[in-house]
C-alpha cells in the first residue's frame, strides 16, 4: 500500500486542508482534477507528499514443499533455482527451478540420489549444476524441463569421519567460490536438547579443492558478503546469532570472527524461531529468514538494529534470495516439513515493494584439475 500526504492552501487566507489519500489509480486521478482545478480558479497550491509503501507478499505457483531451500537467482536464464529437502530417504528430494517469464516452476528428480540439498548453475555450461546429495557434491546434468536429471561425476566430499551429517546451506561468493556448511540430521525440533556441534564450514577454491575454514558448528545456515567492505556474514542457527568476518576477496579467506547481532533478548530469553537463510542488498542490510517466525528479519549490520520485520503466511520461513531482471524482487522459500504447517507453507513467495535491489547469484567454477574427493577428512 502507498499513502501520501498533501497540504493544498489556497488564497484569500483560507484555513490549510489536510487530505490523506491512498494512492490508488481512481485516488490518482482525483488528485490530478484537484490540482488543476485549483490553478485554473487562480488559487496557490503547494502539496508536500510523503510515500510510504509496504511491502507486498505474493505466494507464486509452485509445488508445496516439505523444505524449500537454497534458492539461487540466475540472471542468465531468468530463473530462480532451488531444492525440496526430504530427509527420511524416500527419494522424495527435488531440484527445482522458477522461470520467471513463464511464471511457473519445473522440478527433477535425481536417478538414485536420496536426500537433494542444493543446486548451483555451474559457470560456461548451459546443463550443468553442482548438486548436494547427502554430504557429497557432484555435477549434476539437467536442461531445466525434464523430470529426470543424471548424476555425472562426483566432485568432492565433506565431513568424510562424521557419521549422521549432511550439507545445509551454501553460496558462492563473486569469484564463483563454492561456500558451505554442515549439519546433523535432525531429530527432533531444531536447536533442541540433542543437537551438538559436530558440523563445519567449507570453502572450495581454484588450485585448492576443499579446505575446513572452522568448525564446532551446530546448524550451519545463512551466509552472504557485503562486497562494498569486504565483510562476511554467517549464522549458526544454535546459537541465535549472526556473526561477521573480515573477508579476503583475493584469497578467500576469513578471520576476526565477531557478533554482530542477536536474537535472544536482554533477559537471556531465546525467541521461538531461530535463524535460517540470509541475503543482503545493495545498500549492505541483511536480510534473514526466521524459521518458526513467519517472518523476515531486516538488520542493519553496522549497528545491529532490527529495521523491518515482513510476515508471511507461512511458519517455517527457509531462505531467501534477491531476484528478477531488475533484482528488486525478494524470493523466499518457505517449509512444511511436519505436513501439519499452515495452509500457506512449503510455497515458493516474492516480495516486492523493498526499495532495495540485491546481487544475483554467481554460478559456481568448476575447477577442470584433479578430483578433490578426500579434501574433506
Amino acid at each position: 500500500m502507498v499513502s501520501t500526504q498533501f497540504y493544498l492552501v489556497v488564497e484569500r487566507q483560507q484555513p490549510n486542508i489536510k487530505i490523506n489519500f491512498p494512492m490508488g489509480i481512481k485516488d490518482k486521478f482525483l488528485l490530478i482534477v484537484l490540482c488543476w482545478s485549483s490553478l485554473l480558479g487562480s488559487s496557490v497550491i503547494i502539496c508536500s507528499a510523503k510515500v510510504t509503501e509496504k511491502p507486498y507478499v505474493r505466494k507464486l505457483p509452485s509445488p508445496r514443499s516439505t523444505l524449500g531451500e537454497i534458492p539461487h537467482w540466475d540472471p542468465h536464464t531468468l530463473s530462480l533455482y532451488y531444492v525440496d529437502i526430504h530427509e527420511n530417504g524416500d527419494y522424495s528430494s527435488s531440484l527445482l527451478r522458477y522461470d520467471y517469464q513463464e511464471d511457473r516452476v519445473y522440478s527433477a528428480k535425481v536417478d538414485g540420489a536420496r536426500t537433494l540439498l542444493f543446486l548451483l548453475p555451474v559457470a560456461r555450461t548451459k546443463d550443468k549444476f553442482l548438486v548436494g546429495i547427502d554430504k557429497t557434491a557432484v555435477i549434476v546434468k539437467w536442461n531445466g524441463k525434464s523430470p529426470r536429471a543424471t548424476v555425472l561425476r562426483p566432485l568432492f566430499e565433506v565431513d568424510c569421519g562424521t557419521s549422521g551429517v549432511i550439507f545445509n546451506d551454501v553460496k558462492t561468493d563473486e569469484w564463483g567460490r563454492f561456500y558451505g556448511g554442515t549439519r546433523a540430521v535432525e531429530k527432533g525440533k531444531p536447536c533442541g536438547a540433542d543437537s551438538k556441534p559436530i558440523s563445519s564450514f567449507y570453502s572450495y577454491d581454484s588450485g585448492k579443492c576443499l579446505r575446513k575454514l572452522f568448525e564446532n558448528v551446530t546448524i550451519s545456515n545463512g551466509l552472504t558478503w557485503l562486497r562494498t567492505t569486504n565483510k562476511f556474514y554467517y549464522i549458526d542457527s544454535c546459537t541465535y546469532d549472526i556473526k561477521e568476518f573480515d573477508y579476503n576477496p583475493t584469497t578467500g579467506e576469513l578471520s576476526n570472527r565477531q557478533r554482530i547481532f542477536s536474537s535472544i533478548t536482554q533477559n537471556g530469553t531465546r525467541p521461538d524461531y531461530v535463524l535460517d537463510g540470509m541475503t543482503n542488498d545493495l545498500d549492505g542490510n541483511l536480510y534473514v529468514a526466521a524459521f518458526g517466525g513467519s517472518k523476515i528479519i531486516k538488520v542493519n549490520p553496522g549497528t545491529g538494529k532490527i529495521l523491518m520485520e515482513v510476515e508471511l503466511p507461512a511458519t517455517q520461513i527457509s531462505s531467501l534470495a534477491f531476484g528478477g531482471p531488475n533484482l528488486d524482487i525478494l524470493f523466499v522459500t518457505t517449509g512444511n516439513k511436519d505436513g501439519k504447517q499452515p495452509a500457506g507453507s512449503g510455497y515458493l513467495y516474492k516480495v516486492t515493494g523493498l526499495n532495495a535491489r540485491g546481487y544475483p547469484g554467481v554460478r559456481f567454477r568448476l575447477l577442470q584439475s584433479s578430483n578433490c574427493m578426500t579434501a574433506g577428512k
